[in-house]
């Protein structure tokens, strides 16, 4: 028997003659990045990370305004505090990974960072975040802006400001959808009307920002970023970022190899068997007809923590405007199963929150429902569940939820 270190993966692995054997206290002893949004905590903490900075570089080096659309759970947060330790010239951070090799300056930029995850959904919650924010950078940046008339000239100029005193700004939106998703009636207007003015910003102070990322679930129609700003790039279905959020075969095998053998070995299964098991369960996801599948993030490292296949990332809650939204289209929500093929307009895909009624739409944002084939002629999408983890939690809950009745397959 030998010991030796397996590239990649930083553990001591032990061989013999019936093959690689991992051990669970070797298992144990590398931690999986479970609730972990910060990418300084996770490069910190020493979390296993599987790496992504490839495709940031790419990002920051190829354009300017981007705006990403993607599950909840699917890494969102994670990839724009990557996005903040690299502009925030954290260079140690990211020592080992692909970016290192690529980038040579690392220049240190003024970065605007605002969370909207854990912001109530009323006018007054978006309000008092902004406020609260605004005056944090004030104090950061040695500004005095709180005299202005209004929240959105109060941005502006704290824009302004900070950019002539250190070089021009870098703004970070993360969840930006999660209020409006929640809110109803004046609240959602007056929302969207803040947002508006706020995020109007990017265009006419365009000379004075060096980066702007917006993430959410979805679009929202009469909002300034995606109704006024023709220069941000909606990211979310191009194929060169099919895979910035999701974890793909290639990298699951690479970066949890150990965690992967001691699952298959306490559900008593082979290492193909396992591997044959996880795709079934959690992979399948897709956001370009030719862009690789990947896997939910959230429910793959939970099974690898628990050693068990459990529905984690439907168990873990189920969005209130998807519920809404599907509570007015039941009879439509009944007969998807039972369909042959799922097929949905290029345009009903992509369109903003609100644009239409489509149930498809919700689904297929909110991650229920993935891509599988695109007919070019016709512009038409073929849609699936991704997994069974996805396929089982629509038939057995999400239906019987909204439409208070079991489904009969």
């Amino acid at each position: 028997m030998r010991s030796y270190t397996c590239e990649g993966w930083g553990v001591g692995v032990v061989e013999n003659g019936c093959g690689n054997c991992y051990t669970e206290s070797m298992n144990e002893s590398r931690k999986l990045p479970i609730g972990v949004q910060s990418f300084e905590k996770l490069r910190t903490e020493g979390c296993l990370y599987v790496d992504k900075t490839d495709l940031v570089y790419k990002l920051v080096t190829e354009g300017s305004q981007y705006f990403l659309s993607r599950p909840r759970r699917f890494g969102k947060s994670l990839l724009t505090t990557t996005l903040r330790a690299y502009f925030e010239g954290k260079k140690d951070l990211f020592q080992g990974l692909a970016i290192e090799k690529l980038e040579t300056e690392w220049k240190k930029y003024p970065v605007f960072y605002l969370d909207f995850s854990r912001t109530g959904d009323s006018y007054a919650d978006v309000e008092a975040r902004f406020t609260i924010w605004m005056k944090k950078l004030d104090e950061q940046y040695d500004c005095k802006t709180a005299d202005y008339p209004n929240l959105a000239e109060r941005f502006g100029a704290l824009v302004e400001e900070v950019s002539r005193k250190q070089g021009p700004v870098v703004f970070l939106v993360d969840e930006y959808d999660k209020p409006l998703l929640g809110a109803k009636g004046e609240d959602r207007e007056r929302i969207r009307s803040l947002y508006k003015a706020i995020f109007g910003n990017l265009k006419g102070l365009d000379e004075y920002f060096r980066f702007a990322w917006l993430t959410g679930i979805s679009k929202f129609a009469k909002v300034s970023i995606f109704s006024d700003l023709n220069q941000l790039d909606v990211i979310s279905m191009d194929e060169d970022y099919a895979t910035l959020c999701g974890l793909t075969q290639e990298e699951i095998e690479t970066t949890f190899g150990p965690e992967i053998e001691v699952l298959a070995r306490k559900r008593k299964l082979t290492r193909e068997a396992c591997l044959a098991r996880l795709r079934k369960t959690y992979d399948g996801y897709r956001f370009h007809p030719e862009g690789e599948r990947v896997y939910n993030p959230f429910s793959l490292l939970h099974a690898l923590k628990k050693k068990e296949f459990g529905a984690y990332w439907f168990d873990s809650a189920t969005p209130s405007f998807l519920i809404t939204a599907l509570q007015n289209n039941t009879e439509q929500l009944c007969e998807i199963p039972a369909q042959d093929k799922i097929v949905v307009s290029a345009a009903a895909l992509t369109s903003a929150y609100e644009d239409n009624n489509n149930p498809l739409t919700y689904l297929f944002q909110s991650g229920y429902l993935t891509i599988k084939s695109y007919d070019e002629e016709f512009l038409r999408y073929t849609l699936d569940f991704p997994n069974d983890e996805v396929r089982y939690g629509f038939l057995n809950a999400l239906i019987p939820y909204v439409t208070n009745k079991a489904y009969d397959d």
